[in-house]
């Protein structure tokens, strides 16, 4: 595994002055969008599969262990407050359990039992769609995970920086993304893990754009939870919706916070019903609202 090996461009790393070492590990960084590029047409492609099967009523799953299941999940919680997704609709599982997050499991992605149980006890169905990420690409909780997914029909996802890889032979789309040895040798919470996070933010974020969680590149299904999420939803309905900071605000306080049917509010002078009702009708998607309200 090339992740696993020795980086010739740091065998004195212990010798390095602190500037030496961040700049080599900037230097070695600035390679990781180039090897991600690469996969594009297979991320692509699984943004397609991900829309298509959320569209459809299924559900996401991220399975990692590691830094990698952290990456999942960390996807998988921030899509609730920025596209106003539902904690069920897209989930990450983490080999160790929650508690893996915040403390260190090493032994428990060597668990191939706990993996299949753990998607098993999801209910996993064939509207489902897994991603297993794993940056050896041979993980055994993932691989059984993987496994669980495809005896219930799931659509399946891999995602691996070591190209060829076992999790890259057993998915309906392989994205391989060979980012080569790290400078800290074998820790793959560096390089690896700068990856993953870039496909993970690709995936999930044109996912959404997909599903009409998006308006131009403004995030008009965003849960105004707290004060800076509030202004930009007021932000966002006063540019899109044509209106004052007043009427905004009043118009998202009674849209129940809902940013797109303040939009619609604001734009047509609808009530709240029937704002709603005309993005029930568009299938959620604004522009679509937009540009026909009669509809």
């Amino acid at each position: 595994m090339l992740t696993e090996t020795q980086n010739t461009q740091t065998l004195n790393l212990h010798e390095m002055s602190s500037l030496d070492i961040v700049e080599m590990m900037n230097d070695e960084d600035a390679t990781i969008s180039i090897s991600v590029k690469k996969a594009l047409p297979e991320i692509a492609k699984s943004v397609d599969l991900i829309a298509e099967c959320l569209n459809s009523g299924g559900r996401l799953f991220y399975v990692g262990a590691g830094t990698s299941g952290r990456m999942g999940v960390m996807d998988a919680v921030e899509c609730v407050p920025t596209f106003g997704t539902s904690p069920e609709m897209i989930q990450g599982i983490m080999a160790g359990g929650g508690n893996a997050t915040v403390i260190a499991k090493e032994d428990a992605e060597d668990h191939r039992d706990d993996g299949y149980e753990a998607l098993r006890e999801k209910e996993i169905t064939s509207k489902d769609v897994v991603i297993g990420i794993s940056a050896s690409g041979k993980t055994p909780f993932v691989l059984a995970a993987l496994s669980c997914a495809r005896d219930h029909k799931a659509a399946t996802i891999g995602i691996a920086c070591n190209v060829p890889s076992p999790i890259l032979d057993q998915v309906d789309v392989p994205i391989g993304i060979s980012v080569g040895p790290e400078i800290l040798t074998g820790s793959t919470r560096l390089k690896a893990g700068t990856a993953q996070k870039m496909v993970l933010n690709m995936l999930s974020t044109a996912s959404m754009v997909k599903l009409g969680k998006v308006f131009q590149n403004l995030m008009v299904d965003v849960k105004p939870k707290n004060q800076k999420l509030i202004q930009r939803a007021q932000k966002i309905i006063m540019q899109v919706g044509e209106v004052d900071l007043e009427s905004a605000s009043k118009m998202l306080l009674e849209s129940g916070n809902d940013v797109k049917i303040a939009i619609v509010m604001a734009r047509f002078g609808y009530g709240v019903e029937t704002a709603k009702q005309k993005l029930i009708n568009a299938n959620g998607f604004l522009n679509r609202v937009l540009e026909n309200p009669q509809n």
